[in-house]
């Protein structure tokens, strides 16, 4: 699809375009100042209100903007720290009817606003859309569309569906309103944006934009034993929340072979094999499954598994 495919209709007011993106941030001054350039060159003609969220850190005023077209704010996330919290606070003080994410290493193609907006007013009882992304790391890129047309509660099960980045959720307010904010419960924040998707599916069907929209950074991974640990918790976490997956073999046991690859990223060789047995009976061929085993029994270390996969432009 070409830019010029995906239109706004004439008939959508100009607040109905209006645009709200949360941009919670920590630390990193650089990489943000070019996240905010790629908002303000975005080809959408109506208003995009960016709110960008300090956690745990000292607020650049220097970056707000009074530009009635793409006017900046700061804010302190003023909720849980972590990304959920500060997540939850832009959407608080965002003003729009429609409203996105971007993290502060991530950058948005020109069009990408234009292009989704156009997708919501193609689909109104779709109240959310995503699009492809391109991954970047050790300077290698993988392009990653999404090969649907429509994401769904059961699809989510099945997969996390990797494309559907949250630099490239955008939302109308109207599901957010009525899903709940982000989950701050969630221990260490892990894996808070697959679990709002799952959320958001549940409402409704998630619309997909196939360009690659977005272009995601992503940092050499190296976690200690405290790291896994949350993990685990976390995907324990998910699991409880929605028994939906034992419906989902494949899915379940895609988040038991992740629990049991972080048991043996930890040390502990039992629970990863406990896991792993767990994984297989879900799918035998759920290749999470024999990799934690390779990790636990020491034949390969955690984090060249971890590098290894990402240059794939994937994740664990």
């Amino acid at each position: 699809m070409s830019p010029d495919e995906t239109r706004v209709p004439e008939t959508t007011s100009a607040a109905d375009r209006a645009v709200s993106v949360v941009v919670a941030t920590r630390d990193r001054p650089v990489l943000l100042r070019e996240t905010l350039a790629a908002i303000a060159a975005q080809d959408h003609p109506g208003v995009v209100e960016t709110v960008v969220v300090f956690d745990r850190s000292e607020i650049d005023h220097d970056i707000e903007s009074d530009d009635p077209s793409r006017p900046v704010r700061t804010i302190t996330n003023t909720r849980k720290p972590g990304l959920a919290g500060a997540r939850n606070s832009g959407v608080e003080s965002s003003r729009h009817g429609l409203v996105a994410f971007c993290d502060d290493d991530d950058t948005w193609d020109p069009a990408k606003l234009r292009l989704q907006i156009g997708h919501l007013e193609l689909h109104p009882d779709r109240g959310m859309v995503v699009g492809g992304i391109r991954v970047h790391f050790e300077g290698k890129t993988t392009l990653r569309r999404p090969d649907m047309d429509v994401i769904t509660f059961p699809d989510l099960l099945r997969s996390r569906i990797l494309e559907a980045h949250p630099s490239s959720f955008l939302f109308r307010r109207e599901l957010i309103e009525t899903m709940g904010p982000v989950d701050e419960a969630i221990p260490g924040g892990y894996a808070e944006d697959y679990e709002y998707l799952l959320r958001a599916a549940r409402h409704t069907d998630i619309g997909v934009v196939p360009d690659a929209l977005v272009d995601i950074l992503w940092h050499t991974a190296s976690f200690f034993v405290e790291g896994w640990r949350t993990r685990i918790d976390a995907l324990t976490y998910l699991l409880d929340r929605y028994p939906e997956f034992a419906d989902e073999p494949r899915g379940l046991a895609r988040i038991e072979g992740q629990i049991a690859f972080a048991h043996a990223a930890s040390g502990n060789r039992g629970e990863a094999r406990a896991w792993a047995r767990r994984t297989l009976r879900h799918n035998r061929t759920e290749t999470r499954a024999l990799l934690s085993l390779l990790v636990a029994f020491r034949l390969v270390s955690a984090d060249r598994v971890v590098r290894n996969v990402q240059r794939l432009g994937r994740g664990i």
